[in-house]
């Protein structure tokens, strides 16, 4: 069954254009590595809430946009795979030391997909 990691973060409006070319960049190497698919979206439509919202969750600032990004592999094991060589690939060397955002604000997880159509 289909495997999806998922992830949400909150990135500078000053940094934007920096983290579009580092999603291109990522998305070229998942891909490459066997990603099923590779989704960044920005957030058009994410309100503030009054205990729980995406802004909430990665503590957001004013001057920030969320961005919700998923990436899908056959099953765990495929994922698993991919991410090996994912980490290994010197396409994202510097970039994981240098985001254009703060990681430690970051949600993610791996997810078994329970329905899919």
């Amino acid at each position: 069954m289909t495997y999806v990691d998922g992830f949400i973060i909150a990135v500078p409006n000053a940094h934007l254009d920096e983290y579009k070319k580092m999603a291109a960049t990522a998305n070229e190497v998942w891909k490459d590595h066997g990603a099923l698919s590779y989704v960044e979206c920005l957030g058009d439509d994410v309100p503030m809430g009054e205990l729980t919202s995406f802004p909430r969750a990665v503590q957001a600032k004013d001057d920030e946009i969320i961005v919700f990004s998923w990436i899908t592999y056959r099953d765990r094991a495929h994922r698993d795979a991919v991410n090996a060589k994912v980490m290994a690939d010197e396409r994202l060397k510097g970039v994981m030391e240098n985001m254009p955002f703060d990681g430690k604000r970051m949600i993610y997880g791996g997810f078994t997909v329970m329905i899919e159509s």
